[in-house]
């Protein structure tokens, strides 16, 4: 197929999306892809939700402690005014913005900026989690990372949650989530 002199020079944008289960590598996965777009003069921004301070106010942090500089906003439209001349856009913990997330990545990606997106998957209870399903849709990489079960050690692909907190939002880590499989997520949810 040979495109159109037009439209061979111009900026490509696209939608990659990192997801999986708790403590999967998803963040540290994000950062990687972050930095080496940084690395290759790439001009970089990257957004959290403003409601994730686990472990700090601005920047990502991975579980393995990694960080990098990020910018907490409250909502995912306020993304696209802050995206004036970028080549790849960071979002993480993605499960947690609005379902306008989805138009925010798709606008982003048709302005010619490539959009790496991480987050859960699933919820507690195994359910499709926020605007991540459809982002699944709509991007045109989807890397699925598992962790290790915390009870038997195979691939994990489910957040089971240890605390007796209700809601599907609950901040936490280790104190609060697990990763299990399929068959130990089950027994644990049949107690």
């Amino acid at each position: 197929m040979f495109l159109e002199p037009h439209i061979r020079g111009e900026k490509r944008g696209w939608i990659e999306l990192i997801c999986g289960s708790m403590f999967s590598g998803k963040t540290e996965e994000l950062i990687r892809r972050l930095k080496r777009a940084r690395f290759a003069n790439q001009q970089v921004e990257i957004f959290k939700p403003i409601i994730d301070t686990r472990y700090d106010e601005n920047n990502i942090v991975s579980h393995d402690e990694n960080m990098i500089r990020s910018t907490p906003v409250p909502a995912s439209q306020n993304i696209l005014l802050m995206c004036n001349e970028i080549d790849v856009i960071g979002i993480d913990e993605a499960q947690f913005f609005d379902h306008g997330l989805i138009e925010v990545c798709n606008k982003l990606a048709a302005q010619g900026i490539r959009v790496i997106v991480a987050g859960l998957d699933m919820d507690y209870l195994a359910k499709p989690f926020g605007p991540i399903p459809e982002l699944m849709a709509a991007a045109e990489y989807v890397t699925k990372l598992h962790a290790i079960c915390m009870q038997c050690g195979n691939p994990a692909l489910y957040s089971y949650r240890i605390s007796n907190d209700a809601g599907q939002i609950l901040l936490g880590e280790k104190d609060k989530y697990e990763p299990r499989c399929r068959l130990c997520y089950q027994i644990g949810m049949s107690k």
